[in-house]
C-alpha cells in the first residue's frame, strides 16, 4: 500500500506541474528518466574525495538533497520550465512556479519587485548575514528542439527553447535555498537567506534595475550559478560589459519608382551598419560588435518612412562607454547623410563585467569537490556520444571529474556577456558551474536545448544545489571565511566603485518579446498537451 501511495503521489506531483506524457515520450520514457535519476542517489557524493569530517549542518543539506523525493521534484519544475520555454520578461509561468515553491517551503515572496512583473525574492530568517542565492528561468528564441533527440528536431519549429540552461538554474537556486532554510530551521542557524528570481538575463536586464532598486542593499555574499557541462568555479574579472540599444530613424514615404521625393529610414539603418563594421578595425581587442534589423519596411515599392536596429556594443568596463559613444555618432552620421531624423536612441540595458571574488571562489571549490561529479548511467554516456557524433566532436560521453580552480587568463580578449556582474560590484559574488550539458554541445543552440531535459539535467542541477546549499551554510557557520570574503571585497571595491550604465530615465522594455510569446505560447500549449 505504501509503494501505491508514493507512486501515486509522484503522478499528481508530474500533473500539477503541466508536464504531460509527450514532453517526456510517453509513460515508459517517463519511467526510466525517473528510474534513472533515482539510481544516482546510491552514492549521493559520487566519487568525490570526502573529508574526515563534515559539519553536521552541511551534512543535513547535502541529504536532504539527496532524497529521491526531493531529486525528482525538482527535476519536474525544470523540465516544466523547459516547456515553457518562454522569452525574457514573459517568464509568467516559470517566475510563478518558482515563487509558489518557496512560497510553499515557507520563505516569504515578493513579487513584481524592479518594475518588472515576473522578478521576484524570496526570503527566510532575519538578520545577518544576508546570503543571496542568483536564479534564471528565461529561454531563447527560435531554438525549439526535443529533448533528449540527439539530432535537429524542432518540438516547435521557430518557437524558443532553453539553449542557456536557464531552466535548470532558476530551479537549482530554489532547491539550494529550500535546502538551507530546512538546516536553519532544524539547527537553530542565524541569519537571513534571499532567493533572487531574476528575468531576462539573456537580454541582460534584469540586474541592473535590481541593483538600481535596492534589492541587493543588504546582502552579504550573492551565490551565482550556471548551467554547463563541468563542475567547476572561477575567479577575477570576466565577459564584457554591454550596453544594449536600439537606434529607431524617421523618414519620409513616397513610391518606390519615384523615390526621390522620399527620404529612407532603412537607408539611414544602413549606411550605419556600414559605419560601425569600418568602426571595428580601430576598436580595441577585446570588442564585440553586432546587430539585428527589426524594422525595415514592408513593401520594396514604398519607401519606408520607420526603421531601426538593435545593437549589442561591448567591451571592458573601461572602454565600453567611449565605444558605445563612437557607435551614437555612426547612428548620427547615417541620419545627416540620408536627410532622415535619429528620432529614438532607447538602451534597453547597460551592464559591467563579471568581478568574481576569490575568497569565494575559494570556498565554493571545497564544496565543489566534497559534492562530486554525478554518477552518469551507460544510456546518458550513449545519448552524449551520439550527440557529440552529430557535433562532430570527440565522443567522450558526459564528464567525470570536476575542474579544479585555476588562476584568471592572462590576457584578456572578449567574450560574453551577464548582468550578474552588476552584482558583483556590489557584493562579493562568485560563480557555481554545475554539470548537465553535454560536453561539446554549443550554447545557444539546438544541442543544448537537448542536454536541457530529461535525467542529466535533474542530476545536474542536483549536484549544482549541493554546492550552492553547503556553500551557503559555511557562510552561516564560519565566520572567519565570510571575513575574509568580505575583506577582500572591501578592498577591491576602493579601486573599483559602482556606477550603474544606466541612463536614469531607462525603465524595463516590458514589451520585449511581448508580441513573440503570443504566437509562440498557444502552439507550446499545443504540444504540451
Amino acid at each position: 500500500m505504501k509503494k501505491a501511495n508514493k507512486k501515486r503521489s509522484r503522478m499528481e506531483l508530474v500533473s500539477s506541474l503541466g508536464v504531460r506524457s509527450k514532453l517526456a515520450n510517453g509513460l515508459a520514457g517517463f519511467a526510466v528518466i525517473v528510474a534513472l535519476t533515482l539510481g544516482m542517489l546510491s552514492a549521493p557524493l559520487s566519487a568525490a574525495k570526502k573529508p574526515k569530517k563534515i559539519e553536521k549542518e552541511k551534512k543535513f543539506v547535502l541529504d536532504w538533497l539527496s532524497q529521491p523525493e526531493v531529486v525528482e521534484k525538482f527535476g519536474r519544475i525544470s523540465d516544466a520550465i523547459w516547456s515553457y520555454a518562454e522569452l525574457g520578461l514573459q517568464e509568467f509561468r516559470s517566475s510563478k512556479l518558482l515563487a509558489d515553491t518557496l512560497e510553499e517551503a515557507g520563505f516569504k515572496v515578493e513579487r513584481g519587485l524592479a518594475g518588472m512583473p515576473t522578478c521576484f525574492v524570496g526570503t527566510y530568517g532575519s538578520g545577518k548575514p544576508v546570503i543571496g542565492i542568483l536564479g534564471e528561468f528565461d529561454a531563447l528564441p527560435m531554438l525549439s528542439q526535443k529533448g533528449r533527440v540527439p539530432r535537429q528536431e524542432p518540438l516547435v519549429e521557430g518557437a524558443p527553447g532553453h539553449g542557456c540552461g536557464h531552466n535548470t538554474m532558476g530551479t537549482a537556486a530554489v532547491a539550494a535555498a529550500t535546502a538551507v532554510k530546512e538546516a536553519m530551521a532544524k539547527f537553530g542557524l542565524k541569519g537571513t537567506i534571499k532567493m533572487f528570481g531574476s528575468p531576462a538575463e539573456e537580454t541582460l536586464i534584469s540586474r541592473p534595475f535590481m541593483v538600481r532598486a535596492g534589492l541587493f542593499d543588504d546582502v552579504d555574499v550573492v551565490i551565482d550559478n550556471h548551467s554547463s557541462s563541468d563542475f567547476g568555479t572561477d575567479y577575477g574579472v570576466s565577459g564584457n560589459a554591454l550596453f544594449s540599444v536600439i537606434f529607431t530613424f524617421k523618414g519620409k514615404t513616397s513610391h518606390g519608382a519615384s523615390a526621390w521625393s522620399g527620404r529612407s529610414a532603412l537607408d539611414a539603418v544602413e549606411i550605419m551598419n556600414v559605419a560601425t563594421n569600418y568602426l571595428r578595425e580601430h576598436l580595441n581587442l577585446a570588442h564585440r560588435l553586432h546587430y539585428v534589423i527589426l524594422e525595415g519596411g514592408e513593401a520594396p515599392n514604398v519607401v519606408p518612412d520607420k526603421a531601426s536596429v538593435w545593437y549589442y556594443v561591448r567591451n571592458t568596463d573601461e572602454r565600453v562607454e567611449e565605444m558605445y559613444s563612437r557607435v551614437v555618432d555612426c547612428a548620427k552620421g547615417a541620419a545627416l547623410a540620408t536627410g532622415t531624423e535619429l528620432s529614438q536612441v532607447r538602451i534597453l540595458s547597460a551592464v559591467h563585467q563579471r568581478h568574481a571574488n576569490k575568497a569565494l571562489a575559494e570556498l565554493f571549490q571545497q564544496n565543489i569537490e566534497l559534492v562530486g561529479m554525478p554518477a552518469w548511467t551507460e544510456e546518458e554516456h550513449a545519448f552524449a556520444r551520439a550527440l557529440q557524433k552529430e557535433l562532430g566532436e570527440e565522443e567522450k560521453g558526459m564528464p567525470s571529474e570536476v575542474r579544479p580552480l585555476s588562476d584568471p587568463r592572462g590576457a584578456f580578449v572578449g567574450g560574453g556577456s551577464s548582468d550578474v556582474g552588476d552584482v558583483s560590484l556590489i557584493a562579493p559574488l562568485a560563480t557555481i558551474r554545475f554539470p548537465g550539458q553535454v560536453p561539446g554541445a554549443i550554447g545557444h543552440h539546438w544541442s543544448s536545448v537537448a542536454s536541457n531535459y530529461g535525467s542529466t539535467a535533474w542530476k545536474g542541477l542536483n549536484a549544482g544545489a549541493k554546492a550552492m546549499a553547503a556553500s551557503a551554510i559555511d557562510l552561516f557557520i564560519k565566520p572567519m571565511a565570510l571575513k575574509k570574503i568580505r575583506d577582500e571585497f572591501e578592498a577591491y571595491a576602493k579601486d573599483h566603485p559602482y556606477k550603474s550604465f544606466l541612463p536614469p530615465d531607462a525603465r524595463p522594455p516590458l514589451d520585449l518579446n511581448e508580441e513573440l510569446m503570443k504566437r509562440w505560447r498557444p502552439l507550446l500549449d499545443e504540444r504540451r498537451n
